[in-house]
């Protein structure tokens, strides 16, 4: 029975669960039908049919979901959260002079605490409403991005951002790691909240840096969230500034590990393929950003076949438009198959692990996160397939990754609390709070406007 010890139990029973297994489970079933999992506090306890779950637990809540998938929570491998306040502001132009000519000198001017709370809380309120509970964000004053995480709820590790040059938050890479460092000292006690160390790009960082910060990820046990080979141009520079491209030059500086997480990648031959896997390297895919700046399409199902861990990520706003995972996997698997040849490249349950457990492992969360199993923190989501857009349901997973949105989801818990119900935030203060910070969009608008038109 319930005490103050041991909190009431909950079940929440869906038509169809899909656990998520290890790739190294061949003989997981895709997926359970009319399951409950039970959950105690913050984790899973078991996952019952539903009768017996019922006749275990007759005093637990029980949260009915006829017609809906229960999934692992997605995980964000990669985005620049507080850049939801440049959404739009440099369409169609490629990456450099995107960089260079719109988002770093609007940064210049705008960034600051202020900037990156309102940002992130826009941010995470849209990833939370489409199902993504984890987050891997890289940006400056990490502690403003902490604060909407942890008031809306959503998990999230925080990259200890590096680069060499000068902005409004460090002044050189010793600086940026120093308050890396201290802030993650002090959040050492949050369960919702990790770290990252995150030197920017092979391009912003130099050698001694990123050799400090290799021996730092061993010391510390801490992923390497770092920009990689996302164009042609960048290896082209890498090779005529350091004389090999810039994955062999990261490998020699110490980076190329188990704890690397290689954002985009796009741009890889084999020996940069052999180099990820040998290393057990990840990466974090992120086709939309990719696309939108005319980067190219990594070649993920190559990967796939080399047994490199790969995850989804959205990017930023400004480089996407849309923090969806779930629109980001189904484009990476419709990728896949489209450049392999091969219509079962990243199939349906791939692409579900890509942006639940493999991410979860990129990240070091996976003992934590990323399936539905006894121990495990209750990061869940529920998706609705009875649509009539969605009927019939031959395989729940398919659907999940090929016919469905963000739309359809319906309720999301974060450590078993929920966030989402019936399609909107859960908590009523946490609805006023992103309210209030759509209402101050225009004033981000205005200065956006004033520093565009160089009156600023």
């Amino acid at each position: 029975m319930p005490t103050d010890e041991f909190p009431c139990r909950m079940l929440i029973e869906a038509q169809w669960t899909a656990q998520v297994h290890a790739r190294t489970d061949p003989s997981a079933t895709r997926h359970l039908v009319d399951h409950a999992v039970v959950v105690e506090g913050t984790r899973i306890v078991e996952v019952l049919p539903v009768a017996e779950a019922r006749e275990r637990n007759p005093a637990a809540e029980r949260i009915a979901l006829p017609g809906h998938l229960l999934v692992p929570g997605f995980v964000n491998l990669h985005a620049h959260a507080a850049m939801a306040l440049l959404r739009g502001v440099g369409d169609d132009l490629p990456l450099s002079t995107w960089l260079r000519e719109r988002i770093w000198p609007l940064e210049s001017k705008l960034v600051d605490p202020h900037f990156v709370r309102d940002g992130s809380t826009l941010a995470f309120a849209e990833m939370l409403l489409g199902g993504t509970t984890c987050v891997n964000d890289m940006y400056f004053y990490p502690e403003a991005a902490i604060d909407a995480a942890l008031a809306l709820g959503i998990r999230s590790a925080h990259g200890i951002i590096v680069v060499d040059f000068p902005t409004v938050y460090a002044n050189d890479p010793a600086e940026y790691l120093r308050k890396g460092l201290a802030l993650r000292d002090r959040m050492r006690d949050e369960a919702l909240v990790s770290f990252c160390l995150a030197p920017h790009a092979p391009y912003t960082v130099a050698d001694h840096a990123l050799r400090e910060i290799a021996t730092l990820s061993r010391e510390i046990g801490l992923p390497i969230h770092i920009h990689v080979h996302e164009t042609s141009e960048e290896i082209a520079e890498g090779i005529a500034q350091h004389g090999k491209r810039p994955l062999a030059r990261l490998d020699a500086l110490g980076l190329v590990g188990p704890e690397m997480i290689a954002v985009h990648a796009v741009h890889l031959n084999e020996e940069d393929l052999h180099r990820l896997a040998a290393a057990g390297a990840s990466v974090a895919h992120c086709p939309h950003s990719n696309a939108r700046l005319a980067c190219g399409i990594a070649p993920t199902a190559r990967m796939h076949e080399m047994g490199i861990r790969v995850g989804i990520g959205t990017d930023s706003s400004a480089s996407n438009n849309r923090l969806d995972v779930l629109g980001e996997a189904r484009t990476a698997s419709l990728l896949a198959k489209a450049t392999s040849g091969r219509a079962d490249a990243w199939c349906a349950e791939r692409t579900l692990r890509a942006m639940t457990l493999d991410a979860a492992a990129a990240l070091g969360l996976d003992a934590q996160i990323g399936s539905i199993e006894p121990g495990k923190q209750a990061d869940l989501v529920a998706v609705d397939l009875r649509g009539a857009e969605l009927s019939p349901v031959y395989d729940p997973i398919s659907h999940l990754i090929y016919a469905c949105g963000r739309e359809h989801v319906t309720d999301v818990w974060v450590a078993g609390k929920p966030v989402v119900r019936t399609r909107q935030l859960a908590d009523e203060e946490v609805r006023y709070a992103v309210r209030e910070v759509v209402g101050r969009t225009g004033v981000w608008q205005n200065r956006v406007g004033e520093i565009l038109s160089g009156r600023v």
